[in-house]
């Protein structure tokens, strides 16, 4: 049994009387134990995860024993050194994490009701998109929307992915290189990627540079885990050489704070150096590779099923840069790298 197909309704006990009497089994689920759970899957050890939530363990083992007798399913290998899932545990895992999110959302947007507020949207966005272009986009969709409220969070483009399809946030916005699987996208904005450098470097005088050409240099890159880092990876590779990096940052800002300094060059988009490091002495060189315009996407599940606050954010954002004539989503050039 596979966490995507997994619905509580299906562990019930086929022998017990069908629709209702799988309504009765579904009424005995509660949040406490859901909690419960999470805390003994993050901790690997039913001990710890009592006294993380300030329960006996006697109290936590017998609500897990009556989930399991329940639902007729073992949650849990129990091993000599701790406890593994198994796959329907992991399958509840999943669920367990968006239905407390869920309730969370209902508490927030409840009181935020109270408050005088009309609606409430959560969005996952990139460095890229949060530092070039959501500021003006969002200012622009609260001077018509004043009531309504977002609740912002800035992860790399997988993380943003793995978020909207985990229920953590409606809308996405993410590198269009990222893998987005299942979920549906439109196109948000694009930009294009410029290498840092300082005045006096030797690729200061040059008016466009290949990055093959960047190559001989120190490089200041992006964490890990960040779209622009995995593409100059890739880009480094395809050209037979290495990256000769010497730091990893965590922002654009720091990327040309680390230039300043003689640290090496950087690679950020164009407009996010017209607000950061034009005011730093720094130079801005156009990249003449093909992979340097880089497309922006905004990510949902099933638009359709967004709330209402979602839809207006989804049709605000989506007009924000129309597709230039000849161009589709569909068409966009991209690299399908694993966790861009």
């Amino acid at each position: 049994m596979s966490a995507s197909s997994f619905d509580l309704e299906t562990l019930a006990p086929k022998h017990q009387g069908g629709a209702l009497a799988a309504s009765a089994l579904l009424r005995r689920v509660d949040l406490t134990t859901l909690r419960l759970f999470i805390a003994i899957c993050e901790e690997k050890n039913l001990t710890r995860a009592a006294s993380r939530e300030g329960i006996a363990a006697s109290a936590v083992s017998k609500r897990l024993h009556d989930f399991e007798a329940t639902f007729g399913v073992t949650l849990f290998a129990r091993l000599s050194k701790g406890m593994a899932l198994t796959p329907a545990g992991e399958a509840l895992l999943h669920h367990a994490r968006v239905t407390l999110l869920n309730v969370e959302k209902i508490a927030v947007e409840l009181a935020e009701y109270s408050n005088g507020v009309r609606g409430h949207v959560r969005m996952l966005a990139n460095l890229s998109a949060i530092v070039q272009f959501l500021p003006e986009d969002l200012s622009q969709f609260f001077g018509a929307h004043g009531l309504l409220r977002v609740d912002l969070q800035e992860r790399a483009s997988g993380a943003v992915i793995k978020g909207v399809e985990e229920g953590a946030a409606e809308i996405g916005i993410c590198s269009g290189e990222a893998e987005t699987r299942s979920l549906e996208t439109f196109h948000y904005r694009h930009d294009d990627l410029v290498v840092v450098v300082r005045a006096d470097h030797p690729l200061a005088a040059r008016k466009r540079v290949g990055f093959a050409d960047t190559l001989h240099f120190d490089h200041v890159g992006l964490h890990a885990a960040s779209s622009i880092y995995l593409r100059t990876q890739y880009a480094a590779a395809q050209a037979g050489k290495s990256l000769r990096l010497r730091i990893h940052v965590p922002g654009f800002d720091a990327v040309c704070r680390m230039v300043q300094a003689d640290m090496g060059v950087g690679l950020i988009p164009d407009r996010a150096f017209n607000v950061i490091g034009k005011g730093m002495n720094l130079k801005a060189i156009p990249l003449t590779d093909v992979w340097a315009r880089r497309d922006l996407r905004i990510v949902v599940r099933h638009a359709g099923s967004l709330s209402s606050t979602g839809r207006l954010m989804l049709n605000h954002l989506r007009a924000a840069e129309p597709l230039p004539d000849n161009r589709t989503t569909a068409g966009f050039a991209r690299s399908r790298m694993a966790n861009a």
